[in-house]
């Protein structure tokens, strides 16, 4: 290995560090207690090492936000393939997101909540965004229903996920209405 390829590695392994020590405090404390300062002191580098590699908590936040679209896109497509025939499909993938949102908070608002500086529904989208949309147009694209464009249901859909993972999140609805919650919203708007 060329001293070349293995900074470029030590690179790439001190920025996935960032990224997972950002994740995890955020997290835990919010992402008010994501700081360059604390991020410097729990990966043990200088604070302009972090800046060699982001310019400030924004790109941080954007960093937090693709990786988690990546596995967002994961959840919903393993939770889609496992499931029998359109409407479980289509429940399968509600349950997915509103599990991700539940389970990653802090990814979740990095995502959907605060600016990382990430372009969305726009030409220069980042492409881990664009499949975590592809992951829910796949499933939804089935049961969209005659002449409605399926990424426009897709957007309605992904609409109403996200004001039950919000609302859920903030203890604005009760939780013991969770599932009917997912049955009325697939069996009212998918085409089944």
């Amino acid at each position: 290995m060329s001293v070349q390829e293995r900074k470029q590695r030590e690179r790439a392994e001190r920025e996935r560090l960032i990224v997972a020590t950002a994740r995890e405090l955020a997290e835990q404390q919010g992402w008010d207690a994501v700081t360059t300062r604390r991020l410097a002191e729990r990966i043990e580098y200088s604070q302009p090492v972090l800046y060699s590699h982001f310019r400030g908590k924004r790109e941080i936040i954007g960093a937090v936000a693709l990786q988690g679209a990546a596995e967002l896109a994961t959840a919903v497509r393993a939770a889609t393939s496992a499931a029998d025939g359109p409407r479980a499909r289509v429940v399968a993938l509600a349950r997915a997101y509103l599990d991700f949102a539940a389970r990653n908070p802090a990814v979740y608002d990095a995502l959907f909540q605060l600016d990382g500086g990430l372009a969305y529904a726009q030409e220069d989208t980042p492409e881990p965004l664009k499949d975590a949309f592809a992951a829910l147009v796949e499933t939804l694209d089935e049961v969209t229903g005659d002449g409605v464009p399926p990424g426009l249901f897709t957007e309605v859909f992904w609409a109403a996920l996200h004001g039950l993972a919000t609302l859920s999140r903030a203890g604005r609805l009760l939780p013991e209405d969770a599932e009917p919650r997912v049955v009325l919203l697939v069996d009212r708007l998918a085409v089944l």
